[in-house]
């Protein structure tokens, strides 16, 4: 097994099954689908988009742009640590950015709290769920979970993403981007509830490395 550049594989082909393949497409609408949702509470955004929104609005470049650096950056150190990007990576980033405007489309925030509150709630099972299910692919980690797992080991996933989180809120914060109830969530419940939704689901998240 030593030296071989992915331990998991025995021919190059075999990592793209169609049911793989079908496992991240579906994971990435199902996320998408929870950040939909999580932004239509109002109540606060990930750690991530938080970390993304207070450069943009430090520097006043636009969020896109913001993203694409910091989406950048974050594969690199993962990539430091022998987590490379793959085919997931980038349907990671398309299929969520797509579903997110989709729902956004189509939802509107409620005025009410409680409404508001029950947005943010139904959010965290689909945002484990659509975790646990791409990342189960074994075809790659979008930014923000490539640099969690590139931890993993020695940190489990569900406290590296939660440092992850964690630190891109603070960040972000202190450069002026709002938070709340819901970034607080993220930080301190999602790691552990995709944790849940993979053994649930008997997925390994954990993401195949080069050998150096």
């Amino acid at each position: 097994m030593a030296g071989r550049p992915f331990p998991d594989r025995v021919a190059p082909v075999s990592r793209y099954r169609p049911a793989r393949l079908l496992l991240l497409l579906v994971g990435g609408v199902v996320l998408g689908l929870g950040v939909g949702l999580l932004l239509t509470a109002s109540l606060g955004s990930d750690g991530y988009s938080t970390l993304v929104n207070g450069i943009s609005r430090k520097t006043g470049v636009s969020f896109l742009v913001c993203n694409l650096a910091v989406s950048a950056v974050f594969l690199v150190l993962a990539a430091v640590r022998g987590l490379l990007p793959d085919v997931g990576t980038v349907v990671q980033i398309v299929v969520v950015g797509y579903t997110v405007s989709a729902v956004l489309a189509v939802l509107e925030t409620p005025d009410g709290l409680g409404s508001r509150t029950a947005y943010l709630v139904v959010a965290f099972p689909v945002l484990a769920l659509g975790i646990a299910a791409y990342l189960g692919s074994n075809l790659g980690a979008g930014p923000a979970e490539a640099a969690a797992l590139a931890w993993d080991p020695p940190v489990p996933f569900k406290w590296s993403y939660s440092a992850v989180q964690g630190g891109g809120a603070v960040v972000g914060w202190l450069l002026g981007a709002a938070v709340g109830p819901g970034t607080l969530a993220v930080v301190l419940l999602l790691g552990p509830a995709v944790d849940l939704a993979a053994r649930t689901l008997r997925l390994n998240v954990t993401q195949a490395r080069a050998q150096h």
